[in-house]
C-alpha cells in the first residue's frame, strides 16, 4: 500500500546495542507518540520533523517526497526533484525490512538517482544530501539530514564521576521525560556532576538543578561553566527542602558502591519529587516500584539500561 503522504512524512532510521534495545524503544515512543517499532525493521515512519541530533538512537531523517512502487518508478520520478542551486549527493538509508539491495545495488541506485536528480552533484561536501530507502515494499526518496552525536562533548568535561549517567542514557533519559520542550520547565534535584544537566541544557531545555552533596554540585556548576552555562543553574540543597512546580524532573536515586538509601528516605525523597513535578524519570539501581506508588506516582512504563551485570531500572511517572 502506497504511504499516506498527509499523516506520514518522515523516515527515520535508528540503531542500539542489545543493552540499550529497551530505553532505544521508551524514547522513541515517547518522542513519536503512536510509533511502531517492528522487531525485525530499523526503520519507522512519522509525521513528527525531528531533529535526528536529538535521540542518541536516530541516524537519519528522510522527508519521503517521492512513494514509489518499484526501482524504475523511483528513477521516473526522481527527474522532478531538484537541490536548486545547492551542490548535492544521493546516499541510501539501511532500514532492516526484507528486499534491501546488496552494496552493488545501493551504490548503484545512487549513481541512477544522482544523474536524474536536477542540481550539481558533490560527492565530498554536498549542501544537501538526498536519501533513498526501501520500506514495507515501497521504495522512498527525499531530502535527508544526518544526526550528529552531539552527546559525545561531554566526554571533555572537566569533572567525572564513575557511577553517573552514560551521556546517551542521560539524553536518552531526558527525551523520555521532556518529549514536547516548548514551554517545559524541568528539574534534577539529585544532579550529581551534571550528567542530565548538560544533555537538558544542550537540548535547550529549561532546567535547574540541585544536590546535597556540596562536592557533587561544585563539579556540576563547573562542567556547566566548561561548556559555556550558569553554573547558577545548580544550587546545594537537599531536595526535600525544594519548593516551586515544574512539568517535569528526572531523579537518579542516590546510590555508591557500598550503600543506598533506608526505604524511608527514598520514600521522603519520592514524596517530595511528587510535589514537585506532575510527570518524571526516576532511576534507581533497586526495584522500589512499591515505594513509588506510595509517593503518589503512577507507573506508566519501567525500561531496564544494562552494563555487564550492573542494572539500572528506569520508571516513567505521572
Amino acid at each position: 500500500m502506497p504511504i499516506n503522504s498527509e499523516n506520514l512524512r518522515y523516515l527515520y532510521t535508528y540503531a542500539c546495542h542489545e543493552s540499550e534495545a529497551e530505553l532505544c524503544s521508551l524514547e522513541l515512543r515517547c518522542l513519536f507518540p503512536g510509533v511502531t517499532l517492528p522487531p525485525d525493521h530499523d526503520a519507522f515512519i512519522h509525521s513528527r520533523r525531528l531533529d535526528p541530533s536529538r535521540s542518541p538512537f536516530l541516524k537519519q531523517r528522510l522527508r519521503i517526497e517521492i512513494d514509489a512502487a518499484s526501482p524504475e518508478e523511483l528513477l521516473e520520478r526522481a527527474a522532478g526533484l531538484s537541490a536548486g542551486e545547492r551542490t548535492f549527493r544521493v546516499r541510501y538509508a539501511k532500514t532492516g525490512a526484507p528486499g534491501q539491495p546488496d552494496n552493488e545495488g545501493r551504490l548503484a541506485l545512487e549513481r541512477q538517482l544522482g544523474m536524474a536528480i536536477h542540481g550539481e552533484p558533490d560527492l565530498r561536501r554536498p549542501e544537501t544530501v538526498f536519501g533513498a530507502a526501501l520500506l514495507n515494499g515501497r521504495w522512498l526518496c527525499g531530502e535527508m539530514a544526518s544526526a550528529e552525536p552531539v552527546w559525545l562533548r561531554q566526554n571533555a568535561k572537566p569533572r567525572q564521576y564513575s557511577t553517573a549517567l552514560p551521556a546517551r542514557a542521560a539524553r536518552a533519559a531526558v527525551n523520555i521525560a521532556v518529549p514536547e520542550i516548548p514551554g517545559i520547565r524541568a528539574l534534577d534535584p539529585c544532579c550529581g556532576i551534571g550528567t542530565v544537566l548538560l544533555e537538558a541544557l544542550s537540548m535547550d531545555i529549561d532546567i535547574r538543578g540541585a544536590d546535597l552533596n556540596p562536592l557533587a554540585a561544585v563539579g556540576a556548576r563547573e562542567n556547566l561553566r566548561h561548556f559555556g552555562y550558569p553554573e547558577e543553574l545548580v544550587r546545594i540543597a537537599d531536595m526535600r527542602s525544594l519548593e516551586g512546580r515544574y512539568d517535569a524532573a528526572l531523579l537518579d536515586m542516590p546510590y555508591n558502591l557500598c550503600s543506598v538509601s533506608p526505604p524511608e528516605e527514598q520514600l521522603e525523597m519520592l514524596a517530595s519529587l511528587r510535589r514537585l513535578a506532575g510527570r518524571a524519570v526516576i532511576l534507581t539501581t533497586e526495584p522500589i516500584e512499591p515505594l513509588i506508588r506510595e509517593a503518589g506516582f503512577s507507573i506508566r512504563e519501567t525500561c531496564r539500561l544494562t552494563k555487564g551485570s550492573f542494572v539500572r531500572f528506569l520508571h516513567l511517572c505521572d
